[in-house]
């Protein structure tokens, strides 16, 4: 199972890793001259006079942008494998980590009276179960969306005029799919930033990207995440999109995270425990 899962994590670093470099560097150093298509724009032109957002974004996106942000080409390389490192690093850990687990959990059941024990190793083991299950469904609805996404973007650019988002297809998608991760407000961030991109093409690539997205997003949040997550949770889309807004609200995007996995242990905990109780006053 280890080789495995390093494997298909080696075969997606030697897959996409090296477009990656590419287009990130590639975006970086072009980013002026997107900024001027953008300036020709009507739309942005008005945006401009009342807010001055190109002076702004031609402060930063200036010829120099690569070299200042990544340090050029081979600072790019640098930056990739740095954080593919990390990962690695992370990944190694978190596979031991789940091979030593029933020792671990055995190990923390033993604190609690033999008495008490059955029991909460039972409600113990489907708290980790739902952590498990939420981490895959959520997992499973970021993939969906990064495919989708490049494949929107790849065949939206040989329909209409729209380079850029046809060059940078595969660069956008990953950007889609990490920001999905995010639940509640990953998406609409990743539809922005799409968008955004389109419409250094063209307003018409501008608003098919945002009319695609709102479209898509409907779907993926009445749709596909609700029976991902009813499969993988066992727990009613209400309770999820309750807890997302809580821990956003007070810890951010962390909190965004954190919260979905504690609001089903919190359901958990009350059927398994507070019911019965409550039922045999």
């Amino acid at each position: 199972m280890f080789l495995g899962v390093l494997g298909l994590f080696a075969l997606f670093v030697g897959v996409l890793v090296p477009p990656l470099i590419e287009q990130g560097t590639e975006f970086a150093t072009n980013a002026p001259a997107f900024i001027d298509q953008l300036s020709q724009n009507k739309l942005v032109q008005r945006l401009d006079e009342e807010f001055g957002v190109l002076d702004q974004l031609r402060e930063l996106a200036n010829a120099d942008l690569a070299e200042q942000v990544f340090g050029g080409l081979l600072g790019v390389g640098r930056a990739v494998l740095s954080a593919l490192f990390s990962a690695l690093t992370v990944l190694v850990l978190t596979l031991y980590f789940l091979g030593s687990l029933p020792t671990i959990k055995s190990a923390a059941y033993k604190l609690v009276p033999a008495s008490r024990r059955a029991r909460v190793r039972h409600i113990g083991d489907q708290v980790v179960s739902t952590v498990g299950g939420f981490v895959a469904g959520q997992s499973t609805v970021a993939a969906t969306a990064g495919v989708t996404t490049y494949v929107f973007l790849f065949v939206l650019s040989k329909v209409i005029e729209a380079p850029l988002l046809g060059q940078y297809a595969l660069a956008l998608a990953l950007v889609v799919a990490l920001f999905d991760l995010v639940p509640l407000v990953g998406a609409i961030i990743g539809a922005v930033v799409v968008s955004v991109v389109g419409l250094a093409d063209s307003l018409t690539a501008a608003l098919i990207c945002a009319a695609f997205y709102a479209l898509y997003q409907q779907i993926e949040n009445y749709v596909l995440a609700p029976r991902i997550m009813r499969r993988s949770l066992n727990l009613d889309p209400m309770v999820t999109i309750i807890s997302a807004l809580i821990g956003g609200t007070l810890l951010g995007v962390v909190g965004a995270l954190v919260a979905i996995p504690m609001g089903a242990a919190a359901v958990i905990i009350y059927r398994e425990v507070i019911v019965p109780r409550q039922d045999a006053l």
